[in-house]
């Protein structure tokens, strides 16, 4: 008779298959229907052993981690910001560097206001940039759009189990938002398409990704609405690729938009560019 496996076993057999760590704890927690960040108590139980259904759950989340799917597909869950999302393949992975976006948002947005502050988030996926933004100033108004029905209902399903007032709407950028906003964030798809990363993101919505030949066409959408939709004094938020600052940069200044500047992630990298409407 198979001895059940235990959970430092389920670890060093996901270590010698040459997976990460974090990604490890994270799928055995699933398997073991745990919170994902009670990484500690694998710790303090690694001599537990697995019923046959946690083994079961445990090898094919393994699996499909090692043929490259994200994690958050495999658990359905990934935490943003302090929330707890849920997340599929119908919504991109949200990454950390994205909270680089929603930290510059909240400067902009003070904790109290003698008006309403309208903010709207394109593109916005699994919702995981609006609702970050409404939980922290929850006297905002925060607006969601995705052009993607499929991804709006991820997004709304987090809305409704987060109990956050988002509205989200089904829109092509800015087409069904009249505004006007105080503040428009959006990470939009920036990747140039045929862009070799490509092939490691196979698993993710390529809609979500890609955007024209050299990667800013969704970028230059925005900018191009932007300025009909924002209120004046209002700013204009976006997340980009490594190597795209300059160029979003003399973008939104030749689009007249004034204190054009980037944020860097905690990488060093430029990661977002952002400007103001001027009055």
């Amino acid at each position: 008779m198979r001895t059940a496996a235990t959970v430092a076993q389920c670890l060093r057999q996901a270590h010698t298959l040459g997976l990460a760590r974090v990604d490890a704890q994270m799928l055995l927690l699933h398997g073991l229907q745990r919170p994902l960040h009670e990484r500690a108590w694998l710790m303090a139980h690694d001599g537990d052993a697995l019923t046959t259904e946690q083994e079961t759950t445990w090898q094919n989340a393994l699996q499909r981690r090692l043929q490259g799917e994200p994690v958050a597909y495999i658990t359905g869950r990934k935490d943003f910001f302090g929330l707890t999302l849920g997340v599929d393949a119908r919504v991109l992975d949200p990454r950390p560097d994205t909270e680089i976006l929603v930290e510059w948002a909240l400067e902009l947005l003070p904790t109290a206001s003698e008006h309403t502050l309208r903010v709207l988030d394109l593109g916005t996926g699994s919702g995981a940039v609006a609702l970050a933004l409404q939980h922290q100033r929850p006297a905002a108004q925060v607006t969601a759009v995705d052009a993607s029905a499929d991804a709006l209902a991820v997004a709304l399903a987090n809305t409704q189990g987060l109990n956050l007032p988002v509205q989200c709407v089904l829109s092509h950028w800015m087409d069904a938002v009249p505004g006007p906003f105080e503040l428009i964030v959006s990470n939009p798809p920036y990747v140039a398409e045929g862009d070799p990363h490509l092939a490691a993101l196979t698993h993710e919505p390529l809609s979500a990704l890609t955007s024209g030949a050299d990667g800013l066409d969704d970028i230059r959408q925005i900018i191009a609405q932007a300025p009909s939709r924002l209120a004046p004094g209002g700013w204009l938020l976006l997340e980009h690729g490594w190597d795209q600052a300059v160029a979003v940069q003399a973008l939104l200044s030749t689009a007249g938009f004034v204190q054009v500047q980037s944020r860097r992630d905690l990488g060093g990298i430029e990661r977002c560019t952002g400007a103001v409407m001027p009055s």
